[in-house]
């Protein structure tokens, strides 16, 4: 009898447990960090990989990134080295570099590009902080009507942060990267 009611007693604590997990706010936690501790320098690699990488491998990525403030908003500035591809003795190299500026927005933690504001132009970009992420939304629709929208979630953590990169193109996932970057300065 004694066994049988510890057994009720301890499904009703992990019934319990569960609805105050899922009855509590998402990052309830986590405090939202403000914008100026994403500031500084950031410098590492990461691997890229999509549907095909088990079959042609990865690519190696270099990235730097700064961030910082910019009149009443902030900026994010990119670049990605790509290697890959071609000769495996001598492989491709590609350099891709972006910058944007934002400008908070009317919903608290949310912001809105200063220059890319029309999908069906130059893109639609958007940023926006939950918890210790500050995720940067790119939308673009292409001439036929597909889109594509690349997601960079930029985490802080320990001495830098880390990065997971999605491209996705009409809902289907295309690329990933993830990657680890140091602060290197201010």
């Amino acid at each position: 009898m004694f066994g049988r009611l510890m057994g009720v007693v301890a499904r009703a604590a992990i019934v319990g447990s569960v609805f105050l997990v899922l009855a509590s706010p998402i990052g309830a936690n986590a405090q939202t960090l403000p914008i100026d501790a994403f500031y500084g320098h950031f410098q590492g690699s990461g691997i890229a990989e999509n549907e095909d990488s088990l079959y042609f491998g990865v690519t190696v990525r270099d990235l730097d990134v700064r961030i910082g403030p910019q009149s009443n908003g902030f900026y994010v500035e990119w670049t990605s080295v790509i290697r890959g591809g071609g000769d495996p003795n001598n492989p491709d190299v590609r350099k891709r570099s972006a910058r944007v500026a934002f400008s908070p927005s009317n919903r608290p933690n949310v912001f809105t590009s200063k220059t890319a504001t029309n999908a069906m132009g130059d893109g639609l970009i958007w940023a926006r902080i939950l918890g210790q992420t500050l995720t940067v939304n790119v939308m673009r629709v292409s001439e036929n009507g597909s889109y594509t929208v690349q997601t960079y979630n930029r985490t802080i953590s320990g001495t830098g942060m880390t990065l997971k990169f999605v491209n996705t193109t009409d809902g289907e996932p295309q690329r990933q990267v993830e990657a680890r970057l140091v602060k290197v300065g201010n």
